[in-house]
């Protein structure tokens, strides 16, 4: 047997595991694991501490901070008890969705056999979705008024597309018809984030929602930086049903990205929808995109926008891989805007 195969370097382990290379060398400063070293001074994981380092994975979706997990790991289990309550909470409201659908099926089973076909409405809600779209509006430029709808919002929505594809006005105009949403656009960064910090000054509460969420986020690897204090002040902030975030990913390096996407997907059940524009694939990682979860891509060819599904072969799986681009060449093209038309162009 060769046992140097059973060893994962930094990298693949932590892409085995769904965090960053940052957050496994954090986790080994808190003695959580301990990776071997080769000759070369490399880190080098092993069966038994990639083991370990699951167990860190699995109580930190759990939304316990680093603090708890090292008490856990110490036999110290009295902080499992709100965690596992509210995880408790979670899976029993989706085993009442579940049975309720079940019912569903039965019925149209039953009524298959009767010879009796169920019809389109029937099946919506099967899937989940209502006969009536949640938003529904004309497109506006580049599509040139085609109707769009969106019958079923997920907590997480994610709005991709190329340079120029009208992703961005897309979004607007969701912000714009949904009750009760609101837009937080780039200008969030302006100013290195003066803004944001003046906002958190004169709102102790908001403050406090905003250290607490950066704290989780540092503990699972992430850089604190004006563009991150700046996003979180719009996330955390109390209002909007629904917000649609422009470009998520702007000002913010892999491990951040990578923090941030665990940390909006382990959000309280019921928490406001998000629309997250993006194209970096460390914020929609294709092959972690979960049933809270949609993708609506905006074609290159302008055609209307439409959801894809997270498998390949689905159609528009190739398209939206193609407009995915790791954090680094990303930062590349930071601030690249396509070519818009004058206002009379409408």
């Amino acid at each position: 047997m060769n046992h140097a195969a059973q060893f994962l370097n930094a990298s693949e382990a932590a892409q085995r595991l769904g965090v960053s290379a940052k957050a496994l060398r954090l986790y080994e400063q808190r003695g959580l694991i301990v990776p071997l070293r080769t000759a070369a001074g490399w880190r080098a994981y092993g069966p038994g501490e990639m083991a370990k380092a699951a167990d860190v994975v699995a109580l930190r979706a759990l939304g316990l901070s680093l603090a708890q997990v090292a008490q856990v790991v110490g036999g110290d289990s009295q902080c499992l008890e709100a965690a596992l309550a509210a995880h408790q909470a979670v899976l029993e409201s989706r085993i009442h969705q579940l049975a309720g659908t079940v019912e569903k099926v039965q019925g149209l089973r039953a009524d298959l056999t009767r010879g009796e076909a169920p019809e389109a409405r029937q099946l919506a809600h099967l899937l989940g979705t209502t006969a009536e779209p949640r938003v529904r509006f004309d497109l506006p430029w580049p599509w040139g008024g085609e109707p769009f709808e969106l019958h079923d919002i997920r907590p997480i929505n994610y709005i991709i597309g190329p340079l120029g594809s009208g992703k961005t006005r897309l979004a607007r105009k969701i912000a714009e018809t949904l009750p009760d949403a609101a837009f937080l656009g780039l200008e969030r960064s302006a100013d290195d984030g003066a803004d944001a910090l003046a906002r958190l000054a004169v709102d102790p509460a908001l403050k406090s929602k905003v250290d607490r969420a950066l704290a989780w986020l540092v503990e699972d690897g992430a850089t604190t930086s004006p563009a991150l204090i700046a996003l979180l002040a719009g996330l955390e902030s109390d209002g909007p049903a629904v917000l649609v975030v422009d470009m998520v990913e702007q000002g913010l390096d892999q491990a951040t990205q990578e923090a941030l996407i665990v940390h909006l997907r382990n959000r309280a059940t019921g928490a406001r929808p998000l629309f997250l524009l993006t194209r970096s694939n460390a914020i929609l990682d294709l092959a972690t995109v979960g049933v809270d979860e949609t993708i609506i891509l905006c074609p290159a060819n302008h055609s209307p926008p439409t959801c894809v599904a997270a498998y390949p072969g689905a159609p528009g799986y190739e398209a939206v891989a193609t407009c995915l681009a790791s954090p680094d060449v990303r930062a590349r093209t930071e601030g690249v805007i396509a070519w818009r038309p004058p206002s009379n162009g409408g």
